[in-house]
This record gives C-alpha cells, sequence and structure tokens, in this order.
C-alpha cells in the first residue's frame, strides 16, 4: 500500500513537471531505460546459458555474504567505539578513492567520444577526442553505470576494463556494506551483475563471432538479475531434530503478577542481564505447584511504574494503584531512564506493585518442542524482540531472544554456536 501510495504521488508530481498533467506515466526517479524488443529477444536455446549466469550468480552472492559475514564478526570485536567507526569510514572512502583512481590512470581503454552515447564523457588519461571508459564506470553514479552498461553499443568497453571494475567493485562494496553511514546494497549488486554479464556477453559475442543475439547489453541485464540472488537462509535447512529448547536461554527471570517493589528493582538493577522483556506467571489456584504464564511485561514498562511510584502498601492492597495515560509511557519513549535514576526508599521496597493492567495478557509462546525454522520465521514475520517457551502445563521454560538466534547456524557437524562479543 506504501509503495502504490508512493509511486502516484511521484506520478502525479513528475506529469506536473512535465507539462502532461494527470498522464501518470513517468517511469519514476530510477530509470534504466528501454531496452529493444529486437536485440532483447531471446531463443529457447539461451535458455541453458541464463540457468548458467543465475548459478554465477549466485555463488557470487553467497562469496559476498560469507565475506562480509567475517567483516561484520570483526566489526564486532574490534570497531564498536564511535571514534574507531568514523576512522574506518575515512578509510573506506580513501581507498576507494586511491583504488579508483590508480585503476582510472593504468587503464588505456579510451574511447572516440563521437557516437558515444555517454553524456559528460572524460577525457582523463586519454588523447583528445576520446573518453576513459574505467572513469566513466567509476566516476558517474552508479544508477547511471548501469544503464551505461545496459544500453551502450557493443566495443564500448575493453573486456580487461570490466574484468577488473567487477572485481574491485565487488571487494568494494562488501567492505562498503555495513559501515556506520547510510549506505545500501541494491543498486552496487545491480553494478556488479552488469558489469560481469557484460563482460560475460562480450566473450560470448567473440565465440559466436558477433551475432545479433549475443547483444552485450541484453546479457548485462541478466548479470544484474543473477547477482540479486541471495542464497538460502540457513535456517530453512533445519529439520524437527533441532528443537527450540536447544537455543533458548534458560533459566528465565519471571515475576509475579502481584510482585514487591523490592524484587523488581534489583532485577532490574542486576548488571549480568539486561533482559528486556520478563514473564509474569501466577499459581494456579486449584494446584500450587505450578507457576503458569499469565503475560509480558518490558522492562521499560517497569520502570515507568517505578518512576511513578504505581504501588501500594503491602497491607492494603485493596487500594486503587494510581492510574497512569497512555501519554506516561510515550513521554519516556525512545529514552527510558535508566534503572539507576530511580530513588526507591527502603519503605517502597516493601510495597507491592500489581502488574496485570500492565502486562501484555497474551504473548506469543511455543513449546519446547518446536522447531528452530518455526521459530524463526516467526521472528521474521512478526518482528519479535523475545519469544516465551513453555511446556504442556504452560509453565515458563526459557525464552528466545534475537541475540539467541543470531549465536548459532547450521555447520557440518550440526548446531554451531557463534563466538560472538558481548556488546
Amino acid at each position: 500500500f506504501a509503495s502504490m501510495i508512493s509511486t502516484f504521488t511521484l506520478n502525479s508530481v513528475l506529469s506536473v513537471y512535465h507539462g502532461n498533467a494527470w498522464d501518470l506515466s513517468s517511469p519514476g526517479l530510477i530509470n534504466f531505460g528501454r531496452f529493444d524488443s529486437e536485440k532483447m529477444g531471446y531463443t529457447i536455446q539461451e535458455i541453458p546459458i541464463f540457468i548458467f549466469m543465475g548459478v554465477v550468480g549466485g555463488i557470487l552472492g553467497a562469496l559476498f555474504n560469507a565475506l562480509n559475514y567475517w567483516l561484520t564478526m570483526f566489526r564486532i570485536r574490534y570497531i564498536h567505539r564511535p571514534c574507531l567507526q568514523v576512522v574506518e569510514a575515512m578509510l573506506v572512502a580513501a581507498v576507494t578513492a586511491t583504488v579508483g583512481f590508480v585503476m582510472i590512470y593504468c587503464s588505456r581503454d579510451c574511447q572516440p567520444i563521437q557516437g558515444s552515447s555517454v553524456a559528460y564523457p572524460l577525457q582523463l588519461f586519454c588523447a583528445d577526442g576520446e573518453y576513459n571508459s574505467m572513469a566513466t564506470a567509476f566516476f558517474n553514479t552508479p544508477e547511471k553505470s548501469v544503464v551505461n552498461l545496459f544500453h551502450d553499443p557493443p566495443g564500448s568497453y575493453n573486456p580487461m576494463t570490466l574484468g577488473m571494475f567487477t572485481l574491485m567493485y565487488f571487494f568494494l562494496a562488501c567492505w562498503t556494506y555495513g559501515l556506520t553511514v547510510s549506505a545500501g546494497v541494491f543498486i552496487p549488486s545491480l553494478l556488479i551483475g552488469a558489469a560481469w554479464g557484460r563482460l560475460f556477453g562480450i566473450s560470448l559475442s567473440y565465440l559466436t563471432k558477433g551475432s545479433i543475439w549475443a547483444d552485450p547489453g541484453k546479457y548485462a541485464l541478466m548479470g544484474a538479475a543473477a547477482q540479486l540472488v541471495h542464497c538460502v537462509l540457513p535456517w530453512g535447512c533445519f529439520t524437527q531434530s533441532f528443537p527450540c529448547r536447544e537455543v533458548m536461554s534458560t533459566p528465565v527471570t519471571c515475576l509475579r503478577r502481584i510482585e514487591r517493589v523490592g524484587t523488581v528493582v534489583d532485577i532490574l538493577s542486576d548488571t549480568s542481564s539486561n533482559h528486556n522483556g520478563f514473564p509474569v506467571v501466577e499459581s494456579n489456584p486449584d494446584t500450587t505447584q505450578v507457576a503458569g504464564l499469565r503475560g509480558l511485561i518490558l522492562r521499560s514498562q517497569l520502570i515507568v511504574l517505578l518512576k511513578h511510584k504505581v504501588f501500594v502498601e503491602r497491607a492494603n492492597l485493596s487500594v486503587v494503584q494510581r492510574r497512569l495515560k497512555l501519554k506516561d509511557f510515550r513521554d519516556a519513549y525512545p529514552r527510558f531512564p535508566p534503572i539507576q535514576s530511580i530513588h526507591v526508599s527502603q519503605d517502597e521496597r516493601e510495597c507491592m506493585i500489581d502488574l496485570s493492567e500492565f502486562m501484555n495478557p497474551s504473548p506469543y509462546t511455543v513449546p519446547q518442542e518446536a522447531s528452530l525454522p518455526r521459530v524463526f520465521k516467526l521472528f521474521r514475520a512478526l518482528g519479535l524482540r523475545h519469544l516465551v517457551v513453555v511446556d504442556n502445563r504452560n509453565e515458563v521454560v526459557g525464552m528466545v531472544t534475537r541475540k539467541d538466534l543470531a549465536r548459532y547456524r547450521l555447520g557440518k557437524e550440526g548446531l554451531e554456536e557463534l563466538s560472538l562479543a558481548q556488546t
């Protein structure tokens, strides 16, 4: 719905800008141009070639993910301070600029300006009347470079230029993705795929003596699509032999429905844990042994309750607690005060707090036999931060958080725990 509204709004504005009010046929802010139907036509004999390109794109995508994974692990361990993050961003910018200029200087791929479709040709180290193809690929915006790789006529790029550009841009994009600056991976992936796809098309054109169906632009398009292939998430490979109890945190810190204020303060002040949510339990009146799950309350909610002193004395549990409004929670969002800034006297520690009115009475839960793929799908589909694990008596036996899922992966010998830094 959001995409539809934004597309309609953009088309309306652009139609007025182009003098065709309510035409609503403007292509948008990112447009890769129209393709010649004769050159872009394909036959059934080319389908195996496209399948092969898809395999290559999948392998490159898996390599990109693997390299970025190890780079992310390195950043978590050693580049977690803001000053170091700024230094890394400056280093990436400096290395990118240096590599670009060195490659342009070493490149001798000079193409004639006359008859070229390049809007702003860069001469640099080429002779008069010529432009540097490597500079065109590096100095243009990624969107414009993709368009050039799609639509430039055959012979506009030297194979060595495309090969070096693909190799360098691949590693630079992998290094850039994950910096603490605004950066994406969609358009760079298109550009990488378009570069090696056009290189593949040029090689195919050499082998087929320049047949019209082996147009480099068409294979640049196929390479761009293939590069967007993502490798499968390893959670899809798990079977029923990996239940969620393998990754859940246990034992779980639980709160009673009517809890002592001092207990709540001590739990929130515990420096060994930084839990965001706490299950609320209560014993069944019929059976005093089982403390069944009754709800879930967040750390931020507890802090607001303590800040506004929403509790009563032990001797007067029938007294109505102070009423809170939604505004009280909204005013504290998103920078909730730390528990250390809230003063609770010794007498107040003996008071009681009723969590029934503020807890979530129906949190998402799974049985301890639930499989990891199911748990992972719940986290992805619902945007969960934590999931309560219960037994067949509705008793809390564990808690699964995002960090719990991130600590494990499927390895050669089954479920493996990753050595993540505690941040």
